[in-house]
């Protein structure tokens, strides 16, 4: 059995480690999970959140790329993947569509789209009768259309750690950080003009905690423990973030810059639109409009 003093001097060094646990969050595990309806960002409901448009703007996203050309490697694999996700056009026509201030039309499928079209034309004149069915409606069109991409992925740019032992006893903190950069830029159809181009990045964290204890306790007695706790943030989720991010900023970019107007123009001045200009740095204390419907900054 251990001694009264080694056991107290055991039981401190265990109540010194606990707060460990607190830097890489409180993770609860269990056999079965349900599925959910979908994950909300930080920045999600500042999207949502936004002043209502004058009037939606219809836009197409052909192809929202994974620019980095970065692949990671699995241990289990006998191939090489690609180091982030490759559905960032799905998350970008989500985000948009979460906005409410665009109405997001099919391209990335747009092969897929006309071929159906295709068959129910010639369903319609093989077999229906006297032509009574009238035609298709014409596509809808954008006036505005998005490019860009994850444009970098950098891995391991802060690393570092902490640690103590004694007589054995003792833990490890370490951390990682890598970072996501998206660039997204609005382009008129009309003329190939660049409206506006907005970046964003994202930090990924990964923290790793170990705690162990390794001593005799006395003659041919070895007390050996161990525990330990790790946690990855997803990836696809950072992504999500940064592309929600970046539809958040063109939003509020437009509108200061006359792109797309305001339901309610005293709406300019909204917490949510000040909160995004305190970020930015800018030093307009109110934003108003003229008689002439000129956008004024007072300082």
């Amino acid at each position: 059995m251990l001694a009264r003093s080694q056991f107290y001097s055991f039981l401190s060094i265990i109540i010194l480690l606990i707060p460990l646990y607190g830097c890489g969050g409180v993770i609860k595990t269990t056999v079965k999970t349900n599925p959910t309806i979908k994950y909300t960002t930080a920045i999600h409901k500042d999207l949502i959140s936004l002043p209502p448009p004058k009037k939606k703007i219809v836009v197409s996203v052909y192809k929202f790329r994974d620019q980095t050309g970065q692949y990671k490697y699995h241990p289990t694999a006998t191939t090489f993947s690609t180091a982030i996700t490759q559905g960032a056009t799905s998350m970008l026509i989500k985000a948009l569509e979460d906005s409410g201030w665009f109405i997001p039309v099919e391209r990335e499928g747009l092969p897929n789209l006309l071929t159906e079209r295709k068959i129910i034309r010639a369903t319609r004149k093989n077999y229906s009768k006297n032509n009574e069915l009238p035609p298709l409606p014409p596509l809808l069109y954008a006036g505005l259309l998005l490019e860009g991409g994850v444009i970098a992925y950098e891995t391991n740019i802060v690393t570092g750690g902490f640690g103590a032992r004694y007589f054995g006893i003792g833990g490890s903190v370490e951390y990682r950080r890598d970072s996501i950069t998206i660039y997204l830029r609005a382009v008129s159809t009309k003329n190939g003009k660049v409206l506006k181009s907005v970046m964003t990045r994202k930090v990924i964290l990964s923290r790793e905690i170990d705690l162990g204890v390794y001593r005799f306790i006395r003659f041919k007695r070895l007390l050996e423990a161990e525990t330990g706790l790790s946690y990855n943030e997803p990836t696809q989720m950072c992504v999500l973030e940064a592309i929600e991010k970046a539809v958040f900023s063109l939003i509020v970019e437009g509108i200061i810059d006359g792109l797309w107007e305001l339901k309610n123009k005293q709406d300019i001045n909204s917490p949510i639109i000040k909160k995004y200009l305190k970020e930015r740095g800018s030093v307009e204390k109110m934003l108003y409009f003229d008689k002439e419907g000129n956008l004024k900054k007072v300082k």
